[in-house]
Formats: C-alpha cells, structure tokens, sequence
C-alpha cells in the first residue's frame, strides 16, 4: 500500500501542481478529521489558518499550535495526524523530490515530528 497522502486521504489532500522538482499538495480538513499513516519528503509547509494538530508515529507523539501565514521547513517523515483544535486546517505543502545533501548517511536519533524553524 502506498503511503502517498494524497493516496491514503485523499479527501482531504490534492494536487495543485506537480513537475519534475516538486509536488505542491492543499491540505483540509475539520475538527477533530483524522489522517492515515502516510509519508512526507522533505517539504515547506505554509498555514493558511490557525490550527491545532496532534501528528503521531512509532510511538512518538506532539502537539502542534500552528498561526496562520507561516512558512514552516518539514522534514522528510512519516506521520499520522488528528485535528484536536476547534477550527478547520488549511495549508499548503511544498514538497521536494530532490534528494537532501548528504542522503543515505546514518542518523543517530529519529527527525523532529512535524514542522519547525
């Protein structure tokens, strides 16, 4: 099965341009909507509402407060997520098909869940 999101819920990812260097994907969603276990390449993530979020995976779990109007670096992961707020999520996903500098090196713990500075 794949773990395209866009594939996995696709009722609430499309989309809205592609090419051979990045993938652009609208999210939405409602309170308390729920995402399946999908992945994510490196990608900037910019909010479009105000929105509170819980992404989980492997046991792993955070909750998010996000602003509207940020721009957000999230790095390449797998993740479930859940609308815990009490408004709906907007944002947009840039996600990038290069691969990152130095791919394929070990990594000594896992990567933050969910987006950072």
């Amino acid at each position: 099965m794949s773990h395209d999101p866009v594939l996995t819920d696709p009722g609430l990812y499309r989309v809205v341009f592609e090419n051979e260097r990045v993938r652009v994907l609208e999210y939405k969603d409602r309170p308390g909507d729920k995402t399946s276990p999908h992945v994510h390449p490196d990608s900037v993530m910019i909010t479009l509402t105000s929105f509170r979020r819980r992404l989980t995976t492997e046991g792993r779990q955070v909750d998010l407060a996000l602003e509207a109007g940020q721009a957000r670096w999230l790095g390449a992961q797998e993740h479930a997520g859940e609308n815990i707020g009490d408004t709906p999520t907007h944002s947009v996903f840039v996600e990038l098909k290069e691969p990152a500098p130095g791919a394929g090196q070990a990594v000594a713990s896992p990567p933050p869940l969910g987006p950072h500075m």
